[in-house]
């Protein structure tokens, strides 16, 4: 996600670990053409051993991975964009199921940047 109201999502159900967010950021590295930068907070599967030994081949790929401070959640876009899902965008009967829930959150992924927006000005 960036500024510019791109989102790149994967939707996943279940735990996730270091195999799944590697996963992610290999399929993203493939789609990149000039230097990206990802933006982790330091959540323990984005700092893991196998996370740190895919730096220097993601960076091979133009992607460089940047960790966030702790403790610092008004920096991390998708900690925005969930703030917006959970108190803006989805409406309470999502809560009635988890399936009710699933759909709202991919309906916002899906349209965000088109229905759903964020003012980062």
């Amino acid at each position: 996600m960036n500024i510019h109201q791109e989102l790149d999502a994967y939707i996943f159900e279940g735990r996730i670990t270091s195999e799944v967010v590697i996963s992610c950021l290999d399929k993203f590295a493939e789609n990149i053409h000039i230097k990206t930068v990802v933006v982790m907070d330091k959540a323990s599967f984005h700092r893991s051993k196998k996370n740190q030994d895919k730096i220097s081949e993601w960076k091979q790929k133009n992607l460089e991975i940047f960790l966030l401070p702790s403790y610092s959640p008004q920096l991390n876009l998708i900690e925005i964009l969930w703030r917006f899902m959970k108190y803006e965008w989805i409406e309470i009967d999502a809560y009635s199921s988890l399936q009710n829930l699933v759909n709202y959150v991919e309906k916002v992924i899906r349209e965000f940047g088109k229905e759903y927006t964020i003012n980062f000005a």
